[in-house]
């Protein structure tokens, strides 16, 4: 029987910094399939929120609630390719960079 491992978030992922210092990080060993539906509901809010924005002159909640809410898709999106790429040889090119110093 094939028993495949459910990906996880690995939580390496900063979010939002203040004073040079990541506020939030992706937390570890969320499912990924739960993770990226978060995601893309974060995505969605943030999408109508911008269009909101683009109609309210009188404030700019709309916008930075749009920011943040992008900012941690990005943060969750960004964990998720760590997961994926990883044991893959899709690394960073810094690490491809240390391996042909190798050679």
């Amino acid at each position: 029987m094939n028993e495949q491992l459910e990906l996880k978030t690995i939580g390496l992922t900063p979010a939002i910094y203040c004073s040079d210092q990541p506020l939030f990080h992706v937390t570890r060993d969320v499912p990924l399939g739960d993770a990226l539906a978060m995601a893309s509901d974060f995505l969605f809010l943030a999408k109508a929120l911008t269009k909101d924005a683009a109609y309210a002159r009188d404030t700019d909640y709309h916008a930075w609630a749009a920011h943040y809410l992008t900012a941690m898709s990005k943060a969750v999106v960004d964990d998720a390719v760590k997961v994926l790429t990883r044991d893959r040889g899709f690394g960073s090119a810094a690490k491809r960079e240390a391996e042909k110093a190798e050679e």
